[in-house]
């Protein structure tokens, strides 16, 4: 099955660069390209791409912006957002997180991670990188006030996968460390977000580390 995917980035020479490393791919085409987050949100709605590739820094609209559009708690058919950002300048990608994307890269990831995290999309997963997602939650929670105390639903077994998952093990790797099927793990984490009220794995990171549960 052929992944299709929208590129949202402002300079031409990026999207050129990204498409080129997509379609590189037998099984990633490139259906559309979008100068602003306007273009990016009609092209999107339009032609219902399974992955939207999306700047977090555009004109008219931002990544933020064109997230909450496409994969909004509001939006009945949501998309899969993918948001590309620089760590040390994009702090707000974290809005991203919360407007409903499904991961995000850096520009500078390299082209493994940049597929890897289309494909994880496309699956309905989220790329959880060691590298990439835990620096940069660690670095905007660290800004933020300690809770008075996580009052959560979640049970024992279910807090070991959340840490895992904030950690940015797959399921697999969670299935091994915690010497429980894959399926059970699957059954974690669709629990864990039915119960927290969160859509994908990368929001379970996020409200790990708001909640300062990652290191617990």
């Amino acid at each position: 099955m052929t992944i299709r995917v929208l590129v949202a980035d402002d300079q031409a020479m990026v999207r050129g660069g990204l498409r080129l490393i997509l379609e590189d791919q037998p099984d990633i085409e490139v259906v559309a390209e979008a100068a602003d987050g306007a273009e990016a949100v009609e092209a999107a709605r339009r032609l219902r791409p399974d992955v939207c590739l999306v700047d977090v820094r555009m004109p008219k609209l931002d990544g933020i912006e064109v997230t909450r559009a496409l994969a909004g708690p509001g939006v009945p058919d949501p998309l899969r957002v993918v948001v590309v950002t620089t760590f040390d300048l994009d702090e707000y990608v974290y809005g991203a997180l919360r407007a409903g994307a499904t991961g995000f890269v850096l520009k500078d990831c390299g082209p493994t991670l940049l597929v890897e995290a289309v494909r994880a999309a496309h699956q309905g997963d989220a790329l959880v990188s060691p590298s990439v997602t835990l620096r940069l939650l660690r670095h905007l929670t660290a800004r933020m006030p300690v809770p008075g105390g996580a009052d959560h639903p979640l049970s024992n077994r279910e807090l070991e996968v959340v840490r895992a998952v904030a950690r940015g093990r797959t399921n697999q790797e969670i299935a091994a460390e915690l010497f429980i099927s894959l399926s059970t793990v699957k059954g974690h984490v669709a629990g864990i977000q039915a119960k927290l009220g969160l859509r994908n794995r990368v929001e379970i990171a996020a409200w790990a580390w708001e909640n300062r549960i990652a290191g617990s």
